[in-house]
């Protein structure tokens, strides 16, 4: 048998006579693969033979084959078409030849298709001969035999078969004593190894002299050499000169031909070389002789103790010359003597104060410096350990409280103190001599670090002053205010009122929020439109043009019909206690009527009985946000010689924002009352150029007449004079006035 897995197999057996009946009648060496018989079989029982069949396993089957230094990394595989077990197909390999012949090279036949090349004696050497041509033939078994050849090229690579050489066996340089340094000096070596590989990097290391860890050497990946740096101060008075013994190796372990080990050559091999450090002096600064320097020190103590003075050494320079600073002092305690460095303070020192960290130690840091070339300096730590007195009242760690009427008739208060045992807590509580407190409020427990305040009876919700009063345990009295807010708690004991309440609104929420939304803006829209009153444009009355054709006499030919301020409704009659007074429209130019009241006629003529208002009331004022309506009827006869008509009117008084613009300007208006006060006073006849005229029209003219026979006033618009239009006016002004008053109208 043969296995290509280098021996490692055994040999098992099956079937009758082993694990069928007949069993246990042969068994098989499972190392030797010999088959043994136990006892005898009868043949003429049997009348077939027996056949055993056997299975060889390998006893690991993944276990790497085990490639030594004479296995060449590779096999041979060769391939025969003709029929399987047969000896056309059985093959022999061998090797022919091989160039260079020195190392020899050999073969071994794993199998029927598969060779192994083997390294027979000595070694591959990189640096002598990269390549290898090794001629080798395949034969098989028939008649005739066939064969073929091939030629296998084998290439060497580089190992780390040389360790790498110190270029120098001794090495000097120079450091300053105290410092800490980076690349003091470097140290080369060679390597005849392929270089950036493996077998060339080299690795640095002290064997020895470095004993309390000042130095150090590393490996410059670009150059291979070794750089040697300072870690740690070297005192030049405890030593001058350093020697250190360095040795170096590559990263890949050194590979030595078994034949070339006997000269020599170990794999753990290494080169080695010594650097001579020599340490120079310079200034050392000056040492204290304590440090740090623990002080204790009774707070509130009063200034102008000597707390410290220092003792300093200095091996370079004279101790006399040595001045001292003051580094670090905070709140600013002490002073500090330049020549001796005494420590006095300088003001009570306060153990409370937050800079202390709640330690109760004050820490300063002074500096002593010497005079040497460069100056030296040296510093020292001063803690100040603060003796606590009893300088703080007790406190209430909370202002306010909150007491929940659904849990409970009672809340926990707790106090604080600055100060420390036995200056502190546990501390007693009581309630001030107060009747209404009292019958309120209780404490239990009144002592310890907190007290429970207990109200006697059930509470209004609401904020409650509660004075306490508290002492220490050295009876120092503090008195506080405790504000305590009665109400129904959740579960956090925070009132329901003060809760925060928070909620997240997701999508469909947010569209259901919109949607009411533009609900609600619909019927709102639907409201005010159904709500809105309808827009009723104000009529307005523009000047019109009456046009006379026909004209006899010399009138004139334009006569202008300004509308005047109208006049409340009443009787045609008017009395007012004062003077009553008739008068004919028959006396007056219709064009005149027509201009002083601007009513409507229904026919060419009109006739000659109508009265006119003979009294007025005076106003001394005009309001300029009134505005006037009015409803004329006018009815006449058909026939141009006689006519009557009746006069009514309804005025009514708005507020405006403005005067309407179809009133005339206010200087025209006084114009036009006073020509009509003085026609009526009597004082003036009229011409009788003015009388009454009947023209023939065609179709239906204009009631108003031209403008063109108005005088225009050219001054400018100005209403003082509406303050006081004279006694002419106040009978037009106790006219309107009475008639306002009989409607209950208010200007």
């Amino acid at each position: 048998m043969f296995n290509e897995r280098v021996g490692n197999h055994e040999f098992q057996i099956s079937g009758n006579g082993v694990d069928q009946d007949p069993m246990n009648v042969f068994t098989i060496d499972s190392h030797t693969g010999e088959v043994f018989a136990h006892r005898a079989v009868d043949r003429e029982q049997y009348e077939k033979p027996f056949h055993i069949k056997f299975d060889i396993l390998d006893k690991d089957t993944k276990k790497k084959l085990d490639r030594s230094w004479r296995y060449l990394p590779g096999k041979l595989d060769v391939i025969d078409r003709d029929q399987a077990g047969t000896p056309n197909s059985k093959i022999t390999v061998s090797l022919i030849s091989q160039e260079p012949k020195e190392p020899q090279i050999s073969l071994e036949q794993l199998y029927n298709t598969q060779a192994q090349l083997t390294l027979k004696s000595g070694c591959f050497d990189y640096d002598k001969i990269k390549k290898y041509e090794v001629r080798l033939i395949a034969k098989d078994h028939g008649q005739p035999s066939l064969s073929s050849t091939a030629v296998l090229t084998i290439n060497i690579l580089d190992g780390n078969t040389h360790p790498p050489m110190f270029k120098e066996k001794e090495y000097q340089g120079e450091v300053m004593e105290l410092q800490i340094i980076q690349d003091v000096l470097r140290v080369a070596v060679e390597d005849k190894d392929t270089p950036n590989t493996e077998g060339w990097q080299a690795e640095y290391f002290i064997i020895k002299g470095n004993e309390e860890g000042s130095y150090k050497i590393d490996t410059d990946p670009k150059t291979n050499e070794g750089i040697l740096s300072v870690v740690k101060g070297k005192d030049y008075e405890s030593t001058s000169f350093v020697t250190l013994e360095v040795g170096v190796k590559n990263k890949e372990p050194l590979w030595v031909c078994k034949e070339k080990a006997s000269s020599g050559t170990k794999k753990d091999f290494y080169d080695t070389a010594v650097i001579t450090i020599k340490v120079k002096d310079v200034n050392d600064p000056p040492v204290f002789a304590q440090n740090p320097v623990v002080l204790h020190v009774m707070e509130e103590e009063d200034p102008g103790k000597v707390l410290f003075t220092p003792e300093v050494k200095d091996v370079d320079s004279d101790v006399s010359q040595i001045r001292y600073e003051l580094l670090e002092d905070p709140n600013n305690y002490v002073s500090i003597d330049k020549k001796t460095g005494k420590l006095t303070s300088v003001k009570k020192m306060d153990r409370e104060l937050a800079l202390l960290n709640g330690t109760g130690i004050y820490t300063i840091l002074i500096a002593a410096i010497d005079n040497g070339e460069p100056p030296a300096t040296a510093t020292c730590t001063v803690q100040i350990h603060l003796s606590d007195v009893n300088d703080n009242k007790p406190e209430l760690v909370n202002k306010g409280v909150t007491l929940c009427a659904n849990k409970g008739n009672k809340v926990m208060v707790a106090a604080r103190d600055a100060d420390i045992s036995p200056y502190a807590g546990p501390f007693f509580f009581s309630l001030k001599n107060d009747e209404k407190i009292l019958k309120l409020w209780k404490l239990d427990p009144s002592s310890g670090d907190e007290c429970g305040l207990v109200s006697k009876k059930d509470l209004y919700f609401g904020n409650y002053l509660v004075p306490l009063e508290i002492r220490d345990q050295q009876n120092m009295l503090a008195q506080e205010t405790l504000e305590v807010m009665v109400c129904d708690c959740e579960e956090d004991n925070v009132c329901r009122s003060k809760k925060r309440i928070g909620a997240s609104l997701g999508p469909a929420g947010i569209g259901a929020a919109f949607a009411g939304l533009l609900f609600f803006l619909l019927l709102l829209l639907i409201f005010i439109c159904k709500c809105k009153k309808a827009f009723k444009p104000i009529k307005e009355e523009g000047i019109q043009t009456f046009m006379n054709y026909n004209q006899e006499g010399g009138l004139s030919e334009c006569k202008t019909e300004p509308i005047l301020l109208l006049t409340p409704t009443g009787s045609t009659a008017v009395t007012d206690g004062v003077k009553k007074g008739f008068f004919k429209a028959s006396q007056y130019h219709p064009a005149t009527m027509d201009g002083v009241y601007g009513y409507k006629r229904s026919a060419l003529g009109m006739g000659d009985d109508m009265n006119l208002l003979g009294g007025w009331r005076q106003r001394d004022t005009l309001s300029r946000n009134g505005a006037q309506t009015f409803k004329r009827t006018t009815v006449s006869t058909s026939t141009l010689q006689s006519s009557s008509w009746n006069h009514n009117r309804n005025s009514s008084f708005r507020q405006r924002g403005a005067l309407k613009h179809s009133l005339l300007s206010d200087q025209h208006i006084s114009d036009h009352l006073n020509r009509r006060l003085y026609t009526l006073d009597g004082t003036r006849a009229y011409s009788p150029e003015f009388g009454p005229f009947i023209y023939a029209h065609e179709g239906g003219g204009s009631r108003c007449p031209s403008l063109d026979g108005i005088s225009m006033n050219t001054t400018e618009e100005d209403l003082t004079f509406l303050n006081n239009l004279g006694p002419k006016f106040k009978t037009l002004g106790q006219i309107c006035q009475q008639a306002l008053e009989q409607k209950d109208v208010e200007l």
